[in-house]
């Protein structure tokens, strides 16, 4: 990679880049993108920046997106741009992101003179469940060319992938990802007596088992669902009963209609058995990142070009989408386009073995920066002309 990428990459990994505030992420991604020919804002609400490259021939606009920010996660992977921040790391692999992008732009501002119509390069903080990509839609990112795309591309890199393979599918591509919140109100007392009480431990318990039956038989097995319970709490001492216990939980789906289902059928579930041990119960549901859904016909396209630059066997179809969630989805709403993994294991032998994506040994490898700039200048490009030829 050349040495701005380079210097990109390296400030990148310096940066508690969690939530919506980097300021010095943004700096460098400015500072990365001048003397480009680009129209640059930056975001009100959050450190975004979007960039427009006008092509020198008419024709329709393109997005492109790379996430910026980071993860609470304290770094043990050993390489020397390690995050020196404590608590802070780049554990999806945001920063390669970013400098793809920032490579593209500087490829596509090369051929600006034949390019047959704009690209939008949207530059993204608080995707790690801030909902920046919707921020950032609210803020016009999709209109900033002063037309909507007619396509829009991103690509994530996964550290246990081989290294160099493109991975992209029609249809759902990552999961919806909602929350539970439950709050079971009993009444406390003495454990010897709990007649005398309203334990909320063993009615917090079953809602949590039924939740996982509810999983098996209520939804079909080719639309799944998935319910983890990935925190419970209640009491603070084993002879006595507490008054209420806590638990949370995350849903995920991969169609909207069995996304509609959960919040109703979870909310059931939890209700009838606090009603059944005679407590009380607050719950709620909250929707989060919708289903990443890539449109049929962008996925082909996706795969089409990334076979021509690179060759059919580096351009897979996974069979099934990945249970991880993504608030590109909500981009994908509102323009056709394809979402792409790309990746870059240093693992040796089998990959599934290696870190996977938020671990503290997350890594990355670096090699596969010029072919991610290559495939979102390359997908930007032939759209564009097929668009214009039209």
């Amino acid at each position: 990679m050349s040495d701005d990428l380079a210097e990109l990459r390296h400030a990148l990994h310096q940066e508690p880049e969690i939530g919506y505030d980097l300021p010095k992420t943004q700096a460098k991604v400015l500072d990365a993108l001048a003397g480009l020919p680009l129209e640059i804002s930056t975001g009100k609400k959050l450190t975004s920046v979007t960039a427009v490259l006008r092509g020198g021939k008419p024709g329709p606009v393109v997005l492109l997106r790379g996430d910026m920010d980071a993860l609470p996660v304290l770094e043990a992977t050993g390489v020397p741009f390690a995050s020196r921040i404590d608590g802070v790391m780049h554990a999806c692999g945001h920063d390669l992101h970013t400098t793809m992008l920032t490579g593209a732009a500087q490829l596509l501002a090369a051929r600006q003179a034949e390019l047959p119509g704009t690209v939008i390069f949207m530059f993204q903080p608080a995707e790690e469940g801030g909902g920046g990509a919707k921020l950032m839609i609210e803020e016009g990112v999709l209109d900033a060319a002063g037309q909507r795309p007619v396509a829009a591309y991103a690509i994530h890199v996964l550290s246990n992938l081989a290294s160099g393979v493109f991975a992209t599918r029609p249809g759902a591509a990552l999961a919806a990802s909602d929350s539970i919140s439950v709050t079971v109100h009993g009444r406390g007392g003495h454990a010897s007596t709990p007649y005398r009480c309203l334990d909320p431990i063993p009615a917090a318990c079953e809602m949590v088992t039924a939740l996982q039956t509810l999983v098996t038989r209520r939804f079909d097995v080719f639309d799944p669902v998935v319910i983890t319970v990935g925190s419970i709490h209640g009491g603070t001492a084993r002879n006595i009963i507490p008054d209420e216990a806590t638990f949370l939980a995350t849903a995920r789906s991969f169609s909207h209609a069995s996304r509609s289902r959960l919040r109703e059928e979870t909310m059931r579930v939890i209700r009838d058995v606090a009603h059944a041990h005679g407590l009380t119960v607050d719950a709620e549901y909250a929707e989060g990142y919708p289903v990443t859904i890539n449109d049929a016909g962008q996925a082909a396209f996706a795969t089409a070009v990334t076979a021509s630059l690179f060759g059919a066997d580096r351009a897979t179809r996974p069979e099934h989408p990945v249970s991880g969630a993504e608030d590109f989805s909500f981009v994908l709403q509102e323009v056709p386009g394809a979402f792409t993994f790309l990746g870059a294991s240093t693992a040796v032998g089998d990959q599934d073995e290696g870190p996977s994506n938020h671990s503290a040994l997350a890594a990355f490898d670096d090699a596969v920066l010029a072919d991610g700039a290559a495939l979102y200048a390359e997908l930007a490009t032939q759209r564009l002309t097929a668009a214009a030829a039209d």
